[in-house]
């Protein structure tokens, strides 16, 4: 009886020691899923806030907000002397579209000028963000580096 248990002494520690490499892969990967989700999520409100925004004026007035609508889905908040940092690790101006009835060139093959809907015309306006790579904290364990988002844009109608 006591030769079983001169034996059985530290198999626990063994048992764990083996499980605790696939616990540690996954328990990173869930993370790094979630932030990835996170980040998506993130830029689809900003594209949603910046489109909200410019759908309240008019793309033909000289006024046009349209570089404080880029900050907007960058930083959060209009252009200012010191815009701060990102909403998500990464993110550029250059990245963010905007498409409507002036400034089409960024989507094409898109109508957003006088839309037909059945029961009237109305104008569209489009803020996307194309080319964000989302970089994970640990390579390692997720077995990738970089993932490219798809394009992440929202529509609304514009003002006449």
């Amino acid at each position: 009886m006591k030769k079983t248990l001169k034996w059985q002494r530290g198999v626990a520690a063994v048992e764990f020691g083996i499980l605790l490499i696939p616990l540690i892969l996954i328990a990173f990967g869930t993370t790094e899923f979630g932030r990835a989700i996170y980040q998506y999520n993130t830029l689809a409100k900003a594209t949603r806030d910046a489109t909200r925004f410019l759908s309240r004026h008019d793309s033909t007035a000289t006024d046009y907000p349209l570089a404080d609508a880029r900050c907007l889905v960058v930083y959060g908040k209009p252009c200012t002397g010191d815009s701060g940092t990102p909403l998500v690790p990464g993110l550029t101006t250059s990245m963010v579209k905007v498409c409507d009835r002036s400034n089409s060139s960024s989507c094409p093959g898109e109508s957003f000028s006088a839309v037909d809907t059945g029961s009237g015309v109305i104008n569209l306006v489009k803020v996307k963000i194309a080319g964000y790579q989302f970089t994970s904290l640990v390579p390692f364990v997720t077995g990738f580096t970089t993932i490219t988002f798809g394009d992440i844009g929202t529509t609304m109608r514009q003002v006449l």
